[in-house]
């Protein structure tokens, strides 16, 4: 899921996959009257340094709280277009400082005849 890499960023990635979430999100006013699952995927560059010493989850991103974030805002949210989704989700992300870059996926599965179009967004936490 890498989309580019930058020597100055921590060579350390936090990766959720396959992320299901049901939420109203489309451009056409019956997409955004039903829930429809939407699958995502995130990776976090940060160093992990610190975590891999300490063994303390308090040193590292929460998977399982990440997940329920995540899950939150695609469920609570309604937007017209993946892209301005993915900025919520990564808004969320960069809530904690160490993480120093996002990549968000988002797919909205059973589209286009059976096709599964999606939106990788990066960004750097400044």
């Amino acid at each position: 899921m890498t989309e580019s890499v930058d020597s100055s960023l921590p060579a350390d990635v936090i990766r959720i996959e396959k992320i299901v979430a049901r939420g109203k999100h489309g451009v056409t006013e019956v997409e955004r009257e039903q829930c429809l699952p939407l699958e995502l995927s995130v990776e976090l560059r940060m160093d992990l340094t610190k975590p891999g010493r300490t063994d303390d989850i308090d040193d590292t991103v929460n998977y399982s709280t990440l997940h329920r974030t995540i899950v939150g805002v695609v469920e609570t949210k309604s937007r017209n277009l993946l892209e301005r989704l993915a900025e919520d989700v990564i808004e969320v992300i960069f809530q904690d400082k160490r993480v120093r870059q996002a990549t968000v996926c988002i797919g909205k599965p059973e589209r286009l005849g059976g096709a599964t179009p999606s939106v990788t967004l990066v960004r750097r936490n400044n």
